[in-house]
């Protein structure tokens, strides 16, 4: 393992091997060894994962377009770390030599893009930024060049309107006719995890779980006293407090013996904010961080004990259960090449097989959260989603396995949905979640802590 990552991993493992334990600030790198972490990985990907990536799709030329403020989301994840936007305009030329020169990685700007990428623009010689990648473009006489635009993906998409007319102006007609989309090399950049990253992202989710287990816990939530809100805003603010970021507001509800009914509509936009959480409530939350650039996105349940009871009632239980079932469901079917489209409808017809009355929407996640990829349902879609729905499986990619079932639980007279959500990777062959998955409810108080 690099030298680099080994005190992040020592570190980490040494925090987490308690249930509940509050994380230590200690457990974060500082501002400089993630910059250290972040360029490593960064140059690793243009060595080795871009020129596969050029070569799968035979683009041999690659060129990113952006203005500072309105940056191409995948020039963001190019990005040196010590780089917080684009500077003035922003031109990305990568040129595929062949296996033996590899790709040439230029930048039509007045410097070098960190060390990663040469600045290739000398504004004594050809003062219009525009006329020098021309004029790079017809040195080079490229096959297909590949440009950012997509109609499936916003993430390919981030050619803008001003600078593709402006692009087009200065280009020659014998080179506007091998553009082409780069919809899936870039679909490609974004989704693909190498060795380097997965060596980083269990410790990433752990430190994820790690919070949702602390924040479902006895020092944060009072039965009686703590409403969800108090909950949500404990997670934002310990999320600031250890120095990291998150890429959502987190969601925190409640299902209780009542007359409320579970929607989708209602959970994501109309949710009550300021519901008490009381004994004898299952409490979910929708939680993710954003760390050395790469994200988390998790749902857990908790289950508040009433007195007298020391477990979660058997009904929730087994609902829970199905749950795991529903996500072995759909996991067990990826296969390379397999669409998200195919893998929905396949796992979909097993659980109804098995009695699961099942929702799935799983989606990729890496450098964004709903990342660039297969898309595997979503709550409103679960016939199939045109487009990124028809995207195959890849090997070397992570996704968010993210499902619920709707179990019926007599005592409480109604449907309960046990919404799961767990991060894993595909390495080409099989499927296993990053960090493990919750395959028992928490409680509160923890049964670890509880005598009968």
């Amino acid at each position: 393992m690099n030298r680099h990552l080994l005190p992040l991993v020592l570190v980490l493992f040494s925090t987490f091997h308690v249930l509940a334990q509050p994380v230590s600030p200690s457990a974060i790198l500082n501002e400089r060894e993630r910059s250290r972490v972040v360029d490593e990985i960064l140059e690793y990907r243009f060595n080795n994962l871009l020129p596969q990536l050029m070569r799968r799709e035979g683009i041999d030329m690659w060129i990113i377009i952006s203005r500072e403020y309105n940056e191409d989301p995948v020039l963001k994840t190019m990005l040196p770390s010590t780089w917080l936007s684009a500077r003035r305009r922003t031109m990305m030329v990568f040129y595929d030599q062949g296996v033996e020169k590899g790709v040439e990685k230029l930048a039509i700007a007045r410097y070098d893009v960190g060390n990663l990428l040469k600045g290739a623009w000398d504004i004594d010689v050809r003062p219009n930024q525009w006329e020098a990648l021309a004029k790079i473009i017809q040195d080079r006489k490229p096959n297909k060049i590949g440009i950012n635009f997509s109609k499936n993906y916003a993430h390919a998409d981030g050619l803008t309107f001003t600078e593709h007319g402006e692009f087009l102006e200065k280009l020659p007609v014998e080179y506007q006719k091998k553009l082409v989309s780069a919809e899936k090399l870039s679909v490609g950049w974004l989704e693909t995890r190498t060795e380097k990253e997965m060596a980083i992202y269990p410790l990433i989710c752990r430190l994820s779980h790690q919070i949702i287990q602390e924040g479902f816990s006895e020092q944060v939530i009072q039965p009686g006293v703590t409403t969800t809100d108090d909950v949500v805003w404990w997670f934002r603010q310990r999320i600031t407090d250890l120095g990291l970021e998150t890429w959502f507001h987190p969601t925190v509800d409640i299902q209780r013996a009542d007359n409320q009914q579970f929607e989708h509509l209602r959970t994501f936009s109309k949710k009550p904010s300021m519901q008490v959480i009381m004994p004898g409530d299952l409490l979910h939350v929708d939680f993710g961080i954003t760390y050395l650039r790469l994200n988390t996105d998790q749902q857990q349940h908790v289950y508040i004990l009433r007195p007298g009871e020391t477990e979660v009632p058997e009904a929730i239980r087994k609902a829970f259960q199905q749950g795991n079932r529903l996500q072995d469901i759909l996991t067990e079917r990826f296969r390379a090449g397999k669409t998200g489209n195919q893998l929905l409808l396949e796992a979909l017809e097993q659980a109804k097989k098995e009695g699961i009355t099942g929702t799935i929407y799983t989606h990729p996640i890496g450098v964004h959260g709903h990342a660039a990829g297969p898309t595997i349902g979503m709550w409103d879609q679960q016939k199939g989603v045109p487009g990124s729905g028809d995207y195959p499986l890849f090997a070397n990619t992570a996704y968010s396995i993210e499902l619920n079932a709707a179990v019926e639980v007599p005592e409480w007279k109604k449907t309960v949905r046990i919404m799961l959500e767990e991060d894993g990777f595909f390495d080409g062959t099989s499927f296993r979640y990053i960090d493990g998955r919750q395959i028992e409810i928490y409680t509160i108080p923890r049964k670890l802590l509880y005598v009968k």
